[in-house]
């Protein structure tokens, strides 16, 4: 019975990871030279959605020191190599969870070795995941044209304290900003 309840936390671990782990895509123009784009300047993207202005400065403030380790620097002037903007989201999922206690039916402890009935009993429960979403656009100013988009996804908790949410932030945008300047080509 041990064997058994080891071998499904050992299954549940996984599903576990994957849900508290960021999910993160880009995609990029790949007839841009991105090494020639030194200077960004922040615009607003028409339609997104907006946050407080306390969030959107967190926001910005990791986008700029990661994009500062990239060797980008912001302007606040119309001669920016780059515009970027970003979107944020979130999300609600539904997730049901049930336990099962008690025996069930067959030989062993419950009824003997000549087969018996046990009882169980089954309780479910849902709670509700929020998942943020983080998308960031960079747009070549000379043409206006979108050279890269990256979107970071990832389970967050609304009850957790501030450093957490700014930790957390700063990583998404980390690993977010991971693969830009996009590889060269060979």
């Amino acid at each position: 019975m041990k064997r058994i309840f080891v071998l499904a936390v050992l299954m549940l671990l996984p599903s576990a990871v994957s849900s508290v782990a960021q999910d993160v895509r880009y995609n990029f123009d790949k007839g841009t030279d991105f090494s020639k784009f030194k200077t960004y300047k922040w615009v607003p993207i028409k339609d997104a959605s907006k946050v407080s202005d306390l969030v959107d400065k967190q926001i910005k403030d990791a986008i700029d020191a990661e994009l500062a380790t990239k060797g980008l620097t912001k302007v606040e002037g119309d001669d920016a190599n780059l515009y970027i903007g970003y979107q944020p989201a979130v999300g609600e999922e539904k997730q049901f969870n049930s336990y099962s206690t008690g025996w069930g039916y067959g030989p062993g402890w419950g009824g003997g070795w000549h087969g018996g009935m046990g009882s169980t009993t089954t309780t479910g429960s849902t709670s509700t995941i929020y998942k943020g979403h983080l998308a960031l656009d960079m747009y070549d100013s000379a043409s206006h044209n979108l050279v890269w988009r990256g979107m970071a996804s990832k389970t967050i908790d609304p009850k957790a304290k501030p450093e957490k949410q700014q930790k957390n932030l700063a990583k998404a945008v980390k690993k977010l900003l991971k693969n830009y300047p996009p590889p060269l080509k060979q």
